[in-house]
Formats: C-alpha cells, structure tokens, sequence
C-alpha cells in the first residue's frame, strides 16, 4: 500500500521502502532501533502505544533517546489489554507487512497477538521478535539487558585494561546489534517473500548479537583455542596498533601487517627497528608489545597530535585524532557525510538528530518527521482500516485508544 500523505509532516523519508507498513510494538533500545532502520528508509511505521503515556518505558518523550529512537513514525494509542484494543490490532496487522516486538517470549501469546495467531489471517506477515536470550531454551525466560548481554556474551571479559577486571563498552551495543539484525532479518524475509509469497517468523537476541558480534575473537577461541584477554587500547592481534601519547594529547595508530610495520619505521625514522629481533616479525612484536610502545612514545611525544597524523597519513600508516563526542559532530567530514540531521521537535523545537549511515544514490533517506505525540495518528489510522467515527469516538470514550 502507499504511505498515506499526511503520515510524515515532510512527505515520506526514502522511497526506498515506501509502501511497505510495519508495526512498531517495542520498547526501550533494541527493538525501536530495528523499526527507526524501516522508518528512516521510507516505510509506513505505526507505533503502538498504550493511552496512558506513561506507560511508555525508555524516558520522557522529550529526551534525546526518544527523539533519537522514534522519528519517522506514526503513533497509534491501543490497550492490548482489552478484547477491542486487541481486535483493533488484528484487524491493523491484516494490512501489515511487519511486525516489530521486543516483549518477553511469553507476552504476545498471553496477549493473543502471537505469530501463528495474526499469520493465520495475514500469512504474507513477516514478524520480527528481539528478545534477551531466545524465544525458547532453558535461558528464554530471563529478562534481557544490554549489560548482562555483554557479560554473559563475553565482551566485557575482553574490554579493558589487564588486571583492572571486566569493563562494559559505552554504547549499549547489544541493543543496538541486536535492532540491527532484525531489521536485516526483516528485510531478508521481504525478499524471499517476493519468491514465497509467504512471510516467517524471524528472531534474533541480545545475547545472539553479542555473542555473532565476537567476531574474530570468537573465532580465535573456536578455531585455535585461544581464550581472548582484555588488552586495554592495544589490538590483540595487531602490533603495534593503540594510543599513543603526542606533546599535546593523544592519537591512535594502527599498524597492521609488515608492509604497514615499514611505513611505520621509516615514518618515525628507525629503520634499526626493522632488523632488531624483538621487533622485526609479528610474533617478535607481540612477546615485546610493551617495549615497543614505549619506544614509539618515545618519539610520539616530540611533536603534536594534528603534525603527526599528517606525517603518519602520508606515510601510507593509519592514524587519527581521538575525539570526544563535541568533537566529533565537529569534524567536517561528519557532516559532509550527512550524519547530523536537522528537524523540528514537536517537544523541543529545533534540534539535530544523527542520520543514517549509509548513502544511496536514488533513494537517500532523511529525518522527515520527528517523533509524534502519543496518539497523534490514532484517528487516521483507525479510519484506514474501517472504523467510522461514531466507533472512534466509541473507543476513546473506553479508553481504548
């Protein structure tokens, strides 16, 4: 179907998915960053929200995390509480493409709006569900956190200095993996079903993403045996790679393989390093990792941070400023790369958001609405799937919506 005009102040945000509608019944992180990656890229996206708006979990909606999380949306006020709240959903998921939830397993059945139950009438469904740790197994009963998916997924066995204990990160980046991989599940699901015709039930966990998100040091372990430890700024595995301190700050290098390794010697003009056994191959490097650092600060700290990403960046060896988050919105790169959006909020006025990151040449995506107001839509979209006024009317007296 096609996104109604008045669904977005400013038109639809991407061609790129518009006719596709999605339903959005998550919570808190890891489910509305799944539905923002369909809504930021043209989809018709409902939020299903209950009346009383404090219900909604995850901070006031004027914060910076709703505003970042629930743009390009339209708001639907229901209580899935009540037979008519959830009759109205039904009959709202029979004209659905997708369906997004992040509530524990056994939620949805006890709601009666359970996969198996909405694809019976709507099989071209695709249901996407983001949960702490699966939707079934002797853990899916546990309620999920970013933090205790970084622990129990072993990041924070891995981050932070030696000896200093396990350290999270500084994003919530289960969450955010997790949304992430729904949404590719949702958008491969969208695809077969151009082949199918039949949509699926697709799933994924905060702890799947942690554990997916391992990645080579998941694979040390599986492949070689090797238990990853933490190593603080350093890379595990390439050498020299870290922070570095400068006369007036600090830089990252990242010096990997040995072609990099010579740029990097004659960069700081110590070639002896070349032919010096405890530094002249990969495994020498790594069993002298802290005499070679501190030789290499020895020199770092002879000239500044802004010289010496000049000379290392010229030199063929990755290296760069270490930015605090002023800074980074700052860089001019950053915005030519149109990853600081401008909207109005509804509750604040004029702000700034971050974009997508990812550019399309045919159908870029934009922030074309901000967040709506709880029950913004709810007429709208309650006329578009047959309700008259009189039976509107009739479920806001109710409270209903």
């Amino acid at each position: 179907m096609d996104t109604p005009d008045s669904a977005k102040t400013g038109g639809p945000a991407s061609q790129a998915l518009n006719g596709l509608r999605v339903l959005d019944l998550t919570r808190v992180r890891s489910g509305p960053t799944c539905v923002r990656q369909l809504a930021d890229w043209g989809a018709d996206v409902i939020k299903i929200e209950a009346p009383d708006d404090k219900a909604q979990l995850g901070g006031p909606r004027s914060g910076a995390d709703f505003q970042n999380l629930h743009r390009n949306k339209r708001s639907l006020t229901l209580n899935l509480k009540s037979e008519e709240g959830v009759e109205a959903f039904r009959r709202l998921a029979d004209t659905a493409d997708v369906i997004v939830e992040n509530f524990r397993p056994a939620v949805k059945k006890r709601l009666g709006i359970d996969y198996e139950t909405l694809a019976a009438s709507n099989p071209r469904l695709v249901y996407a569900s983001i949960s702490g740790f699966g939707q079934d197994g002797p853990l899916a009963g546990r309620p999920g956190f970013d933090q205790i998916a970084q622990g129990m997924g072993g990041l924070m066995s891995i981050t932070g200095k030696p000896g200093e204990g396990p350290m999270r990160v500084g994003i919530p980046i289960a969450d955010l993996c997790a949304g992430l991989f729904a949404a590719q599940a949702v958008l491969i699901a969208l695809f077969e079903r151009q082949q199918s015709g039949q949509g699926q039930w697709v799933q994924t966990s905060l702890l799947q993403a942690q554990v997916f998100m391992l990645d080579f040091q998941a694979a040390r372990f599986l492949v070689d045996g090797d238990v990853p430890k933490q190593a603080g700024n350093n890379h595990p595995t390439s050498i020299p790679t870290g922070v570095f301190k400068t006369s007036d700050g600090y830089m990252n290098l990242a010096v990997a393989g040995q072609e990099i390794w010579k740029r990097l010697a004659q960069a700081v003009e110590r070639t002896e390093w070349l032919e010096d056994a405890r530094f002249a191959t990969p495994p020498a490097r790594s069993d002298n990792r802290d005499a070679l650092n501190a030789e290499i600060e020895k020199i770092t700290v002879t000239r500044t941070t802004e010289e010496w990403i000049e000379a290392m960046n010229e030199a063929g060896v990755p290296a760069g400023e270490i930015n605090d988050i002023g800074q980074v919105f700052d860089n001019p790169q950053v915005h030519h790369l149109g990853l600081v959006q401008p909207t109005t909020s509804q509750e604040r006025g004029e702000t700034r958001l971050v974009g997508q990151p990812i550019l399309m040449s045919r159908t870029p995506s934009r922030i074309a609405s901000p967040p709506p107001l709880a029950g913004q839509h709810s007429e709208q979209i309650l006329r578009e799937i047959g309700y008259s006024d009189a039976s509107i009317a009739t479920l806001k007296a109710q409270g209903i919506t």
